[in-house]
């Protein structure tokens, strides 16, 4: 959705200035953003705050009272302009491109590593320095289970994928017999 993109931009990049110049920590910063973000999305939360019976207080006090910790001064005047601007429903779309102006200030991307099984901290530390030398960046490594690869992984990085699972695998040789 270009257009969401598009609203999104200025307010993702005012919030990366306003963190940085108050000396925020910026993964902190983009954690409530993102939290924010999933209770926006919420069909119910959409529901009330696109009602003309509610008012921007009433709305923000039902998002300040779903979050789980108390909100910085940073984040509550930036969740009460949103609000007042009616732009609740990009705050999705702004945590995304927070996430990516964070990671691109400090070099990194995020990478989903999709396992079959489990993986442990100390499997995740071992895979973290082989990904990094393969994409070329640091990574921040998230683990989601999909029981369908069988087996090996699955690394997205952006647009960028490895696959090394045995999903794949099977997939190239019948690609390669039924040829």
């Amino acid at each position: 959705m270009a257009e969401l993109a598009t609203i999104a931009r200025p307010y993702a990049e005012a919030l990366f200035k306003a963190a940085v110049e108050t000396g925020a920590d910026l993964d902190g910063t983009a954690d409530w953003v993102e939290e924010l973000a999933a209770i926006a999305a919420t069909p119910q939360v959409q529901e009330v705050a696109a009602s003309p019976k509610v008012t921007d207080d009433q709305v923000y006090d039902l998002i300040t009272g779903v979050a789980r910790s108390a909100l910085p001064s940073l984040a509550q005047n930036f969740l009460r302009t949103l609000i007042a601007n009616g732009r609740l429903a990009a705050l999705p779309e702004i945590a995304a491109q927070f996430r990516a102006r964070v990671n691109e200030h400090k070099g990194s991307s995020d990478a989903v590593v999709y396992s079959a099984f489990p993986l442990d901290e100390a499997a995740l530390a071992d895979l973290r320095p082989v990904l990094e030398k393969r994409f070329g960046r640091k990574l921040n490594l998230s683990v989601q289970l999909d029981p369908a690869l069988i087996g090996g992984i699955r690394v997205v990085v952006g647009d960028e994928v490895l696959d090394t699972s045995v999903k794949a695998r099977l997939e190239q040789m019948k690609a390669a017999l039924t040829a």
